[in-house]
């Protein structure tokens, strides 16, 4: 059920939360008023209101509703402890991809979807996604071809090119565009047709 924001909360009678705790339930309020009425229904006001907070909580921490968004989402990031390490780029990438294909299944993968889509009407937020998501790339990427470099499997400016995010860049174009699943057979063309011939090619000046 939505938060009534009609109504005043006296947020004195409450238990007093501070730093992690409030923070975790800021988050968590955000993610539920994203999955329930989407970016465009979703204001400082009513995630105040479902985490039992005040709007000046939020704005303390968070400017603005895109910044707020876009933290709430990361709770769900992939951590260094997701990343595949088997000891060879194909397998590492192939199972790399599956995770994520698997993250776009979920109900929080249905909610970048939106937020990716929303980008187009929301400038505020596109600018928040640019700047921290998408422009930052892939560090889970980076980590598996570090280890490839010291393999010999790639060249060592690989992880610096452009061609470092190829393989995530068509799996979300493929999720954007088709949305989830996402068939295995269209994961193992994207690496095998596609990002291992790229990454292995030499380094050119063309790479930036």
């Amino acid at each position: 059920m939505s938060p009534d924001t009609s109504q005043a909360v006296d947020h004195r009678k409450r238990p007093r939360r501070r730093g992690e705790v409030l923070e975790r339930a800021i988050l968590t309020a955000a993610l539920e008023e994203l999955a329930e009425v989407g970016y465009a229904g979703l204001t400082m006001e009513r995630v105040a209101a479902r985490a039992h907070t005040s709007k000046s909580a939020l704005y303390r921490r968070w400017p603005s509703r895109a910044k707020l968004v876009v933290d709430a989402c990361r709770q769900h990031a992939i951590v260094d402890a997701d990343v595949p390490d088997t000891g060879d780029l194909r397998t590492d990438m192939i199972a790399f991809l599956r995770l994520l294909s698997a993250r776009m299944e979920s109900p929080e993968g249905g909610m970048l979807r939106g937020l990716l889509t929303e980008m187009v009407h929301a400038p505020d937020l596109a600018s928040v996604i640019q700047d921290q998501v998408l422009s930052s790339g892939p560090n889970a990427v980076a980590t598996i071809l570090e280890r490839a470099i010291a393999r010999g499997e790639v060249p060592p400016r690989v992880p610096h090119s452009r061609r470092a995010s190829v393989a995530t860049d068509l799996l979300r174009s493929e999720f954007l565009l088709y949305g989830a699943p996402i068939p295995d057979e269209t994961i193992v063309e994207i690496l095998d047709e596609v990002y291992l011939p790229l990454v292995r090619l030499p380094y050119s000046r063309d790479d930036g």
